[in-house]
């Protein structure tokens, strides 16, 4: 096998070679062999827990790749710094987020100049505007994230939650990328930490309503979000009370606060099915109240307000889903009356709930919008946007009784704006527009939305960015993303760091294949389970009808996705590697067979709805032996791969890309290189640090430059 490696320095060295120690067993009368199991270590519950416990061959063998990797990459080391750089001065370091008002404060994050990690802040809600420069004289720092984080080799905050009488801060934080949170209490007085400290969380907490207790999720041994507990200040973790605990392994438990203030609400939930509970938060000790039984496929998320719960679920056919009401002392699935009512193809993807209005974001088409709903006289009127694609999200605030919502909107051209509206009179109110320090003129590039025809005749959009005096004769390079799972919904939105390489001459495009929801829920049925394959036929549908309409060409693109996009990556190249340049794999799902076989991965059982179980059904294990990107690499020529992974990563473990590396190395017949970086101090998300994660993106736009020859 060679390795052709067009820019790439891989000749310089001799890539790692994984020892094949085969692993045999049968499954519904099929052998299966896997040359590369032992790279999952035995112990990896504990290596989660602590990285130093990986076992030595196991280390040396990803150590080895990782200094592989960057003698491929080196002669990018100059590109990287410039890339690095470059997207550094698109950052306003000292960014401040907008005041979000509860009460007599209002509470924003925000960085300080050349800090890492976010500060946590609040000022008096009758204050002033932030200033758009220099200190804030009105200001607290309620968590200093570059403070907490120094000398970590990973620090993040995942939550910062206030007690209703603004005393207390409960805030959580993980130090080792393996999503195992602690949460601490913050007296907001003293700026000091109590004693309390609750381990192995997932990082939610809410508060009871008189600040004496909070509602955690407790995570299990196998690192699943399974019990609610509630902890009373001044106690020891072990003396917690468990409120719920939940019995099927293959749901997940998250815990939240109605708008209305009222409630905890507790939802255990997979993919396809949902279940609540309310518990009234002026009675932390009393008992929960299920909204309406789990049923198979039924989905619900609920908002209360008066003696009324707002209900947006999938219920009666409503695919694309409906809105409902119950009564609040009888909220059962037979009280459930239609408010607004289901329409096929327009999809209600989030409701916020205010004292007299309802909001809900819906998308049709791949297109956002938000529909405003006065409940006094039930007139609706809309808040939509005229660019072919863009991004639209709600940003739901801490009070209920207020007639003003949040909205943020970008398109890939247009940097991000953050909105107030007013829902009575109409008026909106700019408080915040993206700052580019060192300049961005969205006249200088143009955003599309195209469309491809799949194999079975689907129109599969496309988002796509370029700038507006690109000669669009098929030369350029593409770089094309697509992730296309659990309904996620791509948003076409704005993206400084994409400049680097759309002003090096790419056409940037998002792949919106099945899988996902931009044209409703149907679109992600038609890419699950066994219709898997079409969002993989989808990408490459994508590729081509961007060929075929002159925006690139064959050997001109680059593709790239990250966790279960992963995958993507993984089946397309093992479909049509002729297609591609070179693929960027980030924690990437690629050894599906055997994770689903494995029901003591953290996300194995809640996985099922999603892939299928291949130990319990025939139909599912020939599904995804048919697709698995591990288990269907062939003796053919690859293009080139940047496989990334993280050590601690509890979603997609670290040896899924180092077991499929090993085995293309091993059986491919040219092309490459095939190059595998592990972060060995990170997880899911890499790095924690804002410019940290550049240099990670600094990586991944290098390859893609080498990978064209344009680095």
């Amino acid at each position: 096998m060679t390795e052709i490696g067009r820019g790439f320095d891989a000749h310089r060295t001799e890539a790692p070679v994984a020892e094949p120690r085969p692993r045999r067993f049968s499954v519904h009368g099929r052998e299966i062999v896997d040359d590369y199991a032992w790279l999952k270590a035995e112990n990896w519950q504990a290596v989660l827990k602590d990285p130093a416990a990986l076992p030595e061959d196991i280390a040396a063998y990803l150590k080895a790749e990782n200094a592989y990797a960057e003698v491929a990459l080196a002669s990018s080391a100059d590109l990287r710094k410039a890339l690095v750089s470059e997207m550094r001065g698109r950052i306003q370091e000292d960014e401040s987020g907008v005041p979000d008002p509860d009460g007599p404060y209002a509470y924003y994050t925000r960085h300080r100049e050349g800090g890492q990690h976010p500060l946590v802040c609040r000022r008096p809600s009758t204050s002033p505007n932030v200033p758009e420069s220099g200190p804030d004289p009105d200001e607290t720092i309620l968590i200093d994230g570059d403070r907490e984080g120094e000398g970590l080799p990973f620090f993040e905050i995942a939550a910062a939650v206030h007690s209703d009488d603004h005393r207390l801060l409960a805030w959580s934080a993980d130090t080792k990328g393996s999503e195992l949170y602690t949460i601490k209490v913050r007296d907001l007085a003293t700026g000091l930490d109590l004693e309390d400290r609750v381990e192995a969380t997932s990082g939610e907490a809410v508060w009871a309503a008189d600040g004496h207790s909070f509602w955690y999720v407790a995570l299990d041994a196998n690192h699943r979000p399974a019990k609610v507990m509630r902890h009373r200040l001044g106690t020891a973790q072990s003396a917690d009370e468990t409120l719920y605990t939940e019995p099927d392994a293959g749901y997940f438990v998250h815990i939240g606060r109605t708008q209305s203030g009222a409630f905890l609400d507790v939802t255990a939930s997979d993919h396809e099915t949902s279940e609540i509970r309310l518990l009234d938060r002026h009675a932390p000790s009393g008992s929960l109240r299920l909204v309406q039984p789990r049923e198979p496929l039924l989905i619900y998320d609920v908002e209360h307000r008066g003696d009324r719960l707002y209900i947006r679920t999938n219920a009666d056919g409503a695919e694309d889903f409906k809105i409902v009401t119950a009564p609040l002392d009888d909220p059962g699935r037979a009280n459930w009356t239609d408010l607004v009512p289901h329409r096929p193809g327009v999809m209600i993807r989030h409701l916020h709930l205010l004292a007299g209005h309802l909001i809900r974001l819906e998308v049709e088409n791949a297109r956002p919008r938000i529909i405003v709903r006065d409940l006094a006289d039930e007139s609706e009127h809309s808040v939509a946007f005229p660019e072919e694609a863009y991004a639209l999200g709600l940003r739901g605030g801490h009070e209920f009784d207020t007639a003003t919502i949040r909205f943020v909107y970008s398109s890939m051209t247009t940097p991000s704006e953050t909105w107030d509206y007013a829902c009575d009179s109409r008026d909106r109110t700019l408080r915040k527009r993206q700052h580019v320090p060192s300049g961005h003129d969205p006249a200088a590039y143009v955003t599309r939305r195209l469309f491809a025809t799949a194999p079975d005749g689907e129109q599969v959009p496309i988002s796509l960015l370029h700038r507006r005096d690109l000669a669009l004769d098929g030369s350029a390079p593409l770089l094309l993303y697509g992730y296309g799972s659990y309904g996620t919904m791509m948003p076409a939105g704005f993206r400084t760091n994409l400049l680097s390489l759309v002003d090096r001459g790419f056409v940037y495009a998002i792949a919106h294949v099945r899988g996902g929801t931009e044209k409703g829920w149907r679109w992600y049925l038609d890419g699950k389970r066994e219709k898997k394959p079409n969002t993989f036929t989808d990408f490459i549908a994508c590729g081509r009808a961007l060929i075929a309409a002159g925006y690139t060409a064959e050997k001109r693109i680059v593709a790239h996705g990250g966790s279960a996009g992963g995958m993507l990556m993984g089946a397309v190249a093992n479909l049509a590697p002729e297609l591609f340049a070179g693929i960027v794999a980030d924690v990437p799902f690629v050894d599906v067979l055997n994770t689903m076989l494995d029901a003591e991965l953290p996300l194995t059982p809640p996985e099922w709805p999603e892939w299928g179980n291949p130990a319990e059904s025939v139909a599912a294990f020939e599904t995804i032996l048919s697709y698995s990107p591990y288990d269907n690499v062939a003796a053919k020529d690859y293009p080139a791969i940047l496989a990334l992974g993280g050590l601690t990563d509890p979603r997609v473990t670290y040896w899924e890309p180092a077991k499929w590396v090993a085995r293309l190395r091993a059986t491919m017949t040219g092309g490459g290189p095939i190059l595998l970086r592990i972060n060995m101090e990170a997880g899911h998300g890499g790095a924690a640090g804002r410019f940290d994660r550049l240099e990670e993106v600094a990586l991944i736009y290098a390859f893609a430059l080498m990978a064209v020859g344009r680095a």
